[in-house]
């Protein structure tokens, strides 16, 4: 089975073709960072006519790319929340109206839910139950996963997510946007103990997260600096601010594996590319016995390969259901 992958939920345009039995078979993603970047942070309605505008060229790309026709595809998938309101129904829409035309299936997909399975898309995968922490511009999150269409939400941000507030922080430096990457490279010319900042660890049995504080205390060094007329210790703060949040993620996920007794955890979302967090996590769940799984790079970023992979998975299951009481015929699940 072939299936189409379609991603709009935020300011990335992303499309997928993937296959039962090859894998990912080409992906595509336009980023729409310079867009935004005048504004510092991304503005929804500039983001919904960019995916207008990008959108079939990179589904063009993808085929050309895979060497398909329109009319080898079975599926089609496509993010179907939680996102920007506006650039989801691009994408959404035209998924839809793409498998109508085909008279062919059509499944939505949870973003958050693509994001805990992206590991799949790697050679090296977790047993089911494993916990999964994402980590991007929308949220903080750890899900309990116990199979390809059941998860449950353990813990999430009550106020920024950690993406977020990596934004807010480059704003406040004045470093420019998207913040995350530019911290980071930041951060490795920093002392990341030059500066005292908060880790908020909430209740006692908590695995939710609260980052608001930190982004106070930050803004209260700069304040300090400026108002004393000195020069702001830039790359200090990107790398104590960076180290305070990457310990916070770690503990929570760490605390979470130990209470659960799950011994596999999946990092996924944007922020998942961030060397430092990477290379902590895995560090720390070894030292306590559990096993980190690291998707690639290029799939922990918003991407139309897992969405396609999570439809896949979906569908395999509904189709079954459906099957096995003989009520649905394949192509009119979704429909």
């Amino acid at each position: 089975m072939i299936t189409l992958g379609i991603e709009t939920s935020c300011d990335d345009t992303a499309a997928a073709l993937i296959s039962d039995d090859k894998g990912v078979l080409a992906h595509v993603s336009q980023s729409q960072d310079a867009v935004h970047l005048p504004f510092g942070g991304i503005v929804p309605e500039l983001a919904s006519r960019a995916h207008l505008e990008n959108l079939i060229p990179i589904i063009d790309a993808v085929f050309s790319r895979a060497n398909l026709s329109h009319e080898e595809v079975d599926l089609v998938a496509a993010t179907q929340g939680p996102g920007l309101i506006g650039s989801l129904l691009v994408g959404y829409s035209f998924a839809k109206s793409f498998a109508y035309a085909k008279d062919i299936a059509f499944v939505g997909v949870d973003h958050l839910a693509a994001h805990a399975l992206s590991i799949f898309l790697e050679r090296e995968t977790p047993p089911f139950p494993y916990l999964a922490l994402i980590v991007s511009g929308g949220t903080s999150a750890i899900y309990r996963v116990d199979d390809f269409i059941r998860c449950t939400l353990l813990g999430c941000t009550r106020d920024d997510a950690a993406g977020e507030v990596f934004d807010k922080v480059a704003r406040l430096l004045d470093l420019g946007y998207p913040g995350g990457p530019v911290i980071s490279r930041r951060s490795t010319e920093g002392d990341k103990t030059a500066f005292s900042l908060p880790r908020a660890k909430l209740s006692e049995h908590s695995y939710d997260f609260s980052f608001s504080g930190l982004k106070t205390a930050v803004s209260q060094i700069v304040r300090t600096y400026e108002k004393d007329g000195r020069d702001l210790p830039v790359d200090d703060i990107c790398a104590s601010f960076q180290q305070a949040v990457i310990d916070v993620l770690v503990e929570k996920i760490i605390r979470a594996a130990q209470d659960t007794r799950i011994d596999s955890i999946v990092l996924g979302g944007g922020v998942a590319a961030n060397d430092r967090l990477r290379s902590q996590l895995a560090q720390t769940g070894a030292a306590h016995g559990k096993r980190v799984y690291l998707p690639a790079r290029e799939f922990c970023t918003d991407n139309a390969a897992m969405i396609a992979f999570a439809g896949a998975k979906k569908m395999e299951t509904l189709f079954k259901i459906h099957h096995e009481d003989d009520v649905y015929s394949r192509s009119s699940l979704g429909r």
